[in-house]
C-alpha cells in the first residue's frame, strides 16, 4: 500500500514533536542562559552566586551528556502552529501524542502523567487531555514544546479581580511568589495573563512563557521589581534575583471582571520550536 501525503505529514509531525521535546529538555534557550549569567554577576551574596553557578554548571553538563536538564522532565505542553490549508484533525493530535510517546522512550523522559484520582501512571506521558495541545495559526507548520514541571506549576494561581483592582495586579503577582517561596526553584520566570476569561487568563499566562525574556516592557519590569524586592533569591536562600523575568499577555475582558493568572516557571524555562517538513 502506497502511503498517502497525510501519512507522511503525520509521521513528520511525530518526529518533530519528539525533536522539539528533546531540544527543550536538554538545551536551555540562550536568552535564559544569558539572564542567569547576568543574575550571577549581579548578586553580592556568595551563597546566591554559588547557587546560580551550580545551575549554570548543571546546564553545561546536560548539554555535554545530552541528558535532560532536570529529573522532573515535566508534562508535555505543546503549541501546534497550523498554516492555511492544514486543518486541525484528530489524526494530527494522534501524531503529536505519538511523538510524546517516542520522546518518552528515547530521550528518555520520566513518565509523569497519572490519573488524577487513582494516580495510576500511564507510563508514556499521554492520557486523557495529555499532551496538552494548544493550536495557533501561522505561516508554517511548527511544533513548540514547553515542558512544565510540577514544582513550579503547583505554585501558579488565578484570581477573578474587580475592575477597580488594576492597581493591585502587581501585589497579586508578588503575593503569588511570596507564597511560593523557594518551592519552584527560583530564580523563576513568571508568565502573567491579564484579561480574557477565567480559563483564558491561565492560558495566556502559560503562553507568555514562550516569549524571549531578554526584553521586557516597562510594565513587565515593574512587576519584576516587585517580585525581586521579596529577596527570596536563588533556591530560596536569599539574594537579589527571585525572578529572571516577568512576561505579560493581555486580552479583552468583561466590563465587570478582571481575570489575572500567574503561571510560574522555574529557572529551567524550557522551550523549543521545530518546523515540520514532509
Amino acid at each position: 500500500m502506497i502511503p498517502s501525503p497525510d501519512d507522511a505529514l503525520c509521521a513528520a509531525l511525530t518526529r518533530a514533536t519528539c525533536r522539539a521535546l528533546e531540544q527543550a529538555e536538554i538545551f536551555l534557550p540562550p536568552d535564559v542562559v544569558r539572564a542567569l549569567e547576568a543574575a550571577r554577576d549581579r548578586e553580592t551574596s556568595g551563597i546566591a552566586r554559588g547557587e546560580i553557578e551550580n545551575i549554570l554548571s548543571n546546564i553545561r553538563m546536560a548539554e555535554s551528556l545530552r541528558v535532560p536538564i532536570c529529573q522532573d522532565t515535566g508534562v508535555p505542553v505543546i503549541y501546534l502552529t497550523l498554516p492555511p490549508g492544514i486543518p486541525l484533525s484528530g489524526t494530527l493530535l494522534d501524531a503529536v501524542a505519538e511523538g510524546v510517546r517516542l520522546a518518552t522512550r528515547t530521550i528518555p523522559l520520566r513518565p509523569n502523567v497519572v490519573d488524577p484520582l487513582t494516580r495510576k501512571n500511564t507510563g508514556d506521558n499521554t492520557g486523557p487531555g495529555m499532551p496538552a495541545v494548544h493550536v495557533r495559526h501561522g505561516e508554517r507548520l511548527t511544533v513548540t514544546a514547553l515542558p512544565k514541571g510540577a514544582g513550579a506549576e503547583n505554585m501558579s494561581r488565578v484570581a477573578m479581580m474587580l475592575p477597580t483592582d488594576t492597581g493591585n495586579v502587581a501585589r497579586f503577582v508578588a503575593e503569588t511568589m511570596l507564597i511560593a517561596g523557594g518551592k519552584p526553584c527560583p530564580p523563576v520566570v513568571l508568565g502573567v495573563g491579564i484579561g480574557g476569561t477565567f480559563d483564558g487568563a491561565a492560558a495566556a499566562a502559560k503562553e507568555a512563557l514562550l516569549d524571549p525574556i531578554d526584553t521586557m516592557t516597562e510594565y513587565e519590569r515593574g512587576l519584576l521589581d516587585a517580585v525581586n524586592d521579596l529577596c527570596i533569591g536563588p533556591m530560596g536562600l536569599g539574594g537579589k534575583t527571585t525572578a529572571l523575568a516577568v512576561k505579560v499577555k493581555g486580552a479583552g475582558c468583561h466590563t465587570a471582571s478582571l481575570p489575572v493568572a500567574v503561571n510560574v516557571q522555574c529557572w529551567a524555562c524550557r522551550r523549543a520550536t521545530v518546523e515540520v517538513e514532509w
